[in-house]
């Protein structure tokens, strides 16, 4: 989508830069840049605004069925009392448990909070080799895990509630800032905010990249005055102020590449993305115009179809389950209904007024001959509808990845080699959906992560420790590691051919009987590259000292072991020997007549 930034004057653009001489109290007045500013912003809004509603629309009808919580959210300018109910029309909570499972699937296949899920490396193998920097990465690596999984950073709960909106809808955004800690003692450290899908509007570049966002949210006068001060409330707010009016007042914050960027200035145009927060009530920008080295917001995207800019996700593939399991429900509650409390047939001449209370008595309720004269009407074939839904859900639980791990846990008998080739199959089914979110989502939000932690200090101290030498001069440049259990499941083809290959040697060397054929399995090689691929935990792993030390204890105790089993045969020919020389058969000196001289002593 073309964007109107090059319609901003650079006249225009220096202006906002210029901070303003502001008086607490007294409503300032834009200036002829700022509102030229603020026009562009707009009609770059209102295009992503026309540009999304067919999206919207479909979000919507997932909503319904899946995420009610998120109903008549996605146009701009919607509004839904708080409290407000949303679950009118959905009937069969199955989509909605599929959901949840999807988003605690993905949140333990991508970033469990167990375990350390990925690592941080030079992306040059010789920088690596120096043992200064392997060490900088790792303690910069436990920093940043500390950081993220803080309680004032929010991480968990957010990164869950993008998962979810993921799977509902496709598409997810995670804002990544700086903790504001000046009602929390000066605080610092990292603060997450999952975006609702609502409130974002994309924009991609030419490399397909999500390289632009303008976020709606609302907040109230008071809100306002926290985050950006007195002195930036529009005028149009401060009656609302005054009368501490708790309506919420619609805000825009521009994330786009700055046009005139510029690395060698000290203000903000020496940041490659310039930010801005617009008041649409009161058409002004709330604060001078700012900006970021890196981009704030980490989108993820489930699949996407091509000239969209927008994802879909499970929801959308499998929207028609969803709405005929929805129908199918309503019927199969009608025909319980019925079943349980059955609609009675009488002649016209029947019984009338039947009383249904327990232990009643209904004169005319058969004839002379004991046949009922009240009949139930058929309530059709229950047990129809209920497989007819059973397969709706199946599909629904395939698609949200909920059948692929209720396999695991149904089939507890497996052994080690049928665990590793099912593993090994979930890692190729998962990879090309779930390993998307690895470099479009989690990648982003790991930089902006470490470009916020290179500029915070804890009482004068940096946060990140100083970069070695042989880093420093490589240009501090690096890589994400992953090593979440979605990468591992990816690499196990590697131990899963590994156990295929032992198995078949082994049994070759059973059906030749040559034992040599084993030669050519280094085991040693194999069960730590094994162990790293499986994730098994390195202090459960024995280093090659300790290896060595079992190897001699266990040689020593066979070699105890034969001399125990030799005894007995020693003690015989000692007994033996002896006899011969007691009968003079054998000199006491040995087989060769003479005495052997003590050790030491001359002869």
């Amino acid at each position: 989508m073309a964007t109107a930034v090059a319609t901003i004057s650079d006249r225009a653009r220096a202006g906002i830069y210029a901070s303003p001489a502001l008086l607490p109290g007294v409503p300032r007045t834009p200036s002829d840049a700022e509102r030229e500013v603020v026009r562009d912003i707009m009609q770059e809004f209102s295009q992503y605004v026309n540009w999304r509603s067919t999206f919207a629309s479909q979000w919507e009808e997932a909503a319904e069925l899946i995420l009610p919580t998120s109903r008549n959210t996605f146009f701009y300018q919607n509004f839904s009392w708080p409290g407000q109910k949303k679950t009118q029309q959905q009937v069969d909570a199955s989509g909605m448990l599929a959901l949840h499972r999807f988003a605690a699937i993905c949140d333990s296949l991508l970033t469990p909070r167990n375990m350390t899920w990925h690592a941080l490396a030079a992306n040059d193998d010789y920088v690596m080799k120096d043992r200064a920097t392997r060490l900088w990465f790792e303690k910069v690596t436990k920093i940043l895990f500390k950081f993220r999984y803080a309680p004032n950073a929010n991480f968990s709960a957010q990164n869950n509630s993008n998962f979810q909106s993921l799977g509902a809808f496709g598409n997810a955004t995670m804002f990544v800032d700086a903790f504001d800690g000046r009602d929390y003692g000066g605080q610092v450290g990292l603060r997450y905010k999952a975006v609702p899908l609502g409130e974002t509007f994309y924009g991609e570049n030419h490399q397909g990249r999500v390289d632009r966002i303008i976020r709606w949210f609302r907040m109230t006068a008071y809100q306002a005055v926290q985050r950006w001060g007195l002195a930036n409330l529009p005028a149009g707010l401060r009656s609302a102020l005054d009368q501490h009016s708790q309506w919420l007042f619609n805000f825009l914050h521009c994330v786009r590449p700055r046009r005139d960027y510029d690395a060698q200035r000290i203000d903000a145009r020496a940041l490659p993305f310039e930010s801005h927060y617009v008041s649409v009530e009161g058409q002004c920008l709330m604060q001078p115009g700012g900006g970021y080295r890196t981009f704030p917001y980490s989108v993820s995207r489930y699949d996407q179809t091509p000239l969209e800019v927008y994802g879909r996700g499970p929801a959308q593939m499998v929207l028609p389950s969803l709405k005929t399991l929805n129908a199918q429900k309503r019927t199969f509650l009608k025909q319980g209904h019925r079943a349980a409390d059955p609609v009675l047939l009488v002649a016209d001449d029947g019984i009338i007024g039947m009383d249904l209370r327990p232990g009643a008595v209904n004169k005319g309720g058969v004839n002379s001959d004991g046949r009922p004269t009240v009949h139930i009407l058929p309530t059709g074939n229950i047990q129809v509808n209920e497989k007819m839904m059973d397969m709706e859900k199946a599909i629904i639980n395939d698609v949200f990845l909920v059948t692929l791990f209720q396999i695991m846990v149904e089939s507890p008998q497996m052994t080690a080699t049928e665990v590793v080739e099912r593993a090994n199959e979930k890692g190729i089914l998962l990879a090309p959906t779930v390993g998307r979110q690895q470099s479009e989502y989690l990648g982003p939000m790991i930089d902006r992560e470490l470009d916020i932690l290179s500029t915070l200090t804890n009482n004068g101290v940096p946060i990140l420790p100083p970069m070695p030498p042989r880093l420093r001069e490589a240009g501090g440049n690096y890589e994400v590691e992953y090593t979440s259990p979605i990468s591992r499941a990816q690499k196990m083809q590697e131990v899963s051919a590994t156990f295929r290959w032992v198995e078949q040697l082994s049994k070759l060397a059973m059906e030749t009987g040559d034992p040599s054929i084993m030669d050519r399995f280094d085991s040693d090689t194999a069960a730590a590259d094994t162990a790293q691929t499986m994730g098994v935990p390195e202090s459960y792993v024995a280093d090659d000292r300790q290896v060595m030390a079992k190897r001699k204890a266990r040689a020593d105790a066979q070699a105890r072991q034969e001399q125990i089993q030799a005894a007995p045969a020693q003690a015989g020919i000692m007994k033996a020997q002896a006899a011969q020389v007691k009968a003079g058969m054998v000199a006491p000196g040995g087989p060769g007549g003479q005495q052997q001289q003590p050790q030491g002593v001359p002869g």
